[in-house]
């Protein structure tokens, strides 16, 4: 039973709502035809019942890692308190150990530090989970393993990456699973002679899109100039913001490309010569 309350402890809010989640996404399916689930909702979820398993596997292995460490060091405590507490450690045998402690301390002292920093990063900072996707050295990862000393991740092309922890906790990074609803950007320029109207029609054309399409899009976005190139171009810019994280990159390119194919639409539809 202590067991089982620590790692609901352990687990959080998250991952509680992620491991029943499936379940009760599939009730409202059946129950309810007219739900506003989808396939990309259904999958979403069970990738988050995948990525929490993972997620389990490698706390308890980091743990386990941890445990013999500290009880490793323990061990040699003990003999060390037990040496002198039978009286056995005299002034040369304690001597005799401080000297190897002093040899001890510089052959593996920077690994001592190296796993130090490595047990604070993982336990303490901890900035992403198995499965998130995150931003390192401006490069997309994704989490696959997490360990004491180092962390595995995927790149978009499935390319695994070997990350020691001691270099991770002295790098920014970006985490796209803990973010809120993010924000993306689609720049075009047009003709300089386009009419005023035009233009006004290009918003209104943009906007009823982007109402139309809900489960994609938020209806707060901009059409703004950014500035004027080479005295013949309008550069402008769409600012959009997402249902959706980063974290599902796929279906944000997707959803992205589709936006940008409707705008050719609608350039070719008004006329407006764009660049």
């Amino acid at each position: 039973m202590a067991k089982s309350t620590e790692r609901l402890l352990q687990i959080g809010w998250r991952e509680m709502i992620l491991v029943f989640m499936l379940p009760l996404v599939v009730h409202v399916i059946v129950m309810d035809p007219y739900s506003h689930f989808n396939d990309f909702e259904l999958i979403k979820v069970f990738n988050g019942r995948k990525a929490l398993a993972h997620a389990l596997n490698d706390t308890k292995t980091a743990v386990k890692q941890l445990n013999k460490l500290v009880t490793c060091i323990l061990f040699i405590v003990t003999i060390v308190v037990w040496l002198l507490l039978m009286g056995i450690a005299t002034t040369k045998v304690l001597l005799f150990l401080s000297s190897q402690l002093v040899v001890a301390a510089f052959m593996f002292g920077n690994t001592c530090k190296t796993i130090f920093e490595a047990i604070v990063f993982v336990f303490v900072v901890h900035p992403f989970d198995v499965g998130d996707r995150c931003v390192v050295d401006g490069v997309p990862l994704l989490v696959e393993e997490m360990n004491i000393l180092n962390t595995v991740f995927l790149k978009l092309n499935n390319e695994k990456v070997y990350y020691p922890n001691s270099v991770l906790s002295t790098k920014p990074i970006s985490n796209y699973y803990r973010s809120s609803n993010m924000g993306d950007t689609v720049e075009f320029s047009i003709d300089f002679m386009t009419p005023v109207e035009k233009i006004g029609h290009l918003k209104d054309k943009i906007n009823k899109y982007i109402e139309k399409n809900p489960l994609h899009w938020h209806p707060n976005h901009s059409v703004v100039v950014v500035e004027i190139e080479n005295v013949n171009k309008l550069k402008m810019a769409l600012y959009v913001n997402h249902t959706i994280t980063f974290q599902e990159y796929g279906e944000k390119n997707k959803r992205r490309t589709e936006l940008v194919m409707e705008i050719k639409r609608i350039f070719e539809e008004l006329n407006i010569k764009y660049y």
